[in-house]
């Protein structure tokens, strides 16, 4: 009678079934979680929005997780934006009036770097190429909170027709920050508004810090998903190779 040789072949196997899940697993979630990571507004003056407007004067780089490219600002600036399209998801009063009332950049810098979405996402909101070195570029944004030659707009306009482009996702600012100065729009918003309608218009208290920053809970989802991955995948392999075990201990030695 011949010894069977194979006996740890189909646990062996388990486990690499149960890693080749953990793997695709690993491989198809990771781009996502810096990307979420990426895509909050954290480090980012949120409560300061202000406008640019200048020249594309690098070709940059567009791709994921975001778009770069310098931008060499107007030697005069209006004091804040001007009258321009603005796109239709902060076209809301408590979001269009803040940009609009936006004041222009002051600070030290002749150039500012820009980050915007990669091109899957601007290509769907308004820019579906990428800038041309000297083409015509306004924004209405935050700076960073480090390095202060960053400027990462919540919408721009760009070309001699100022082709309006959303960089928020839903349809509302990262914050409702108070208003510059009280500055207003059309005086529409001169009466305060009530905490239901403009919860943020005040100074939000420590509890509701979650809502300047979309970055933690879109990171937390993306984790939770691969954890549920993880778990799956593991509880699965270990059934796999209790059942492949089982069989072949009643299977007869060849």
């Amino acid at each position: 009678m011949s010894v069977s040789t194979h006996t740890d072949r189909p646990p062996r196997r388990g486990l690499l079934a149960t890693a080749a899940v953990l793997a695709a697993a690993a491989i198809a979630l990771l781009p996502a979680s810096p990307a979420a990571a990426h895509h909050g507004w954290d480090g980012f003056e949120t409560n300061d929005l202000v406008y640019i407007a200048g020249t594309v004067s690098s070709e940059g780089s567009w791709g994921d997780p975001h778009s770069l490219f310098e931008v060499t600002l107007d030697a005069q600036l209006p004091a804040s934006t001007p009258d321009l399209t603005i796109p239709e998801e902060l076209s809301g009063p408590e979001d269009s009036v803040r940009v609009e009332a936006a004041l222009a950049y002051d600070g030290a810098h002749d150039e500012l770097e820009v980050i915007i979405a990669p091109p899957w996402w601007s290509s769907s909101n308004g820019l579906d190429r990428s800038l041309e070195v000297g083409e015509r570029f306004q924004g209405v944004g935050y700076i960073n909170s480090t390095d202060d030659g960053l400027f990462r707009p919540v919408a721009f306009w760009y070309g001699d027709d100022h082709a309006p482009v959303n960089q928020v996702i839903g349809d509302t600012l990262p914050v409702r920050a108070p208003l510059p100065g009280g500055a207003q729009a059309g005086d529409e918003p001169a009466a305060a508004p009530s905490a239901a309608e403009d919860p943020v218009e005040m100074d939000p208290p420590a509890e509701n810090a979650d809502i300047v920053d979309d970055s933690g809970s879109e990171t937390r989802v993306v984790w939770a998903v691969f954890g549920a991955a993880v778990v799956v995948a593991v509880v699965g392999g270990v059934f796999y190779v209790r059942r492949r075990t089982r069989q072949d201990e009643r299977s007869p030695d060849a």
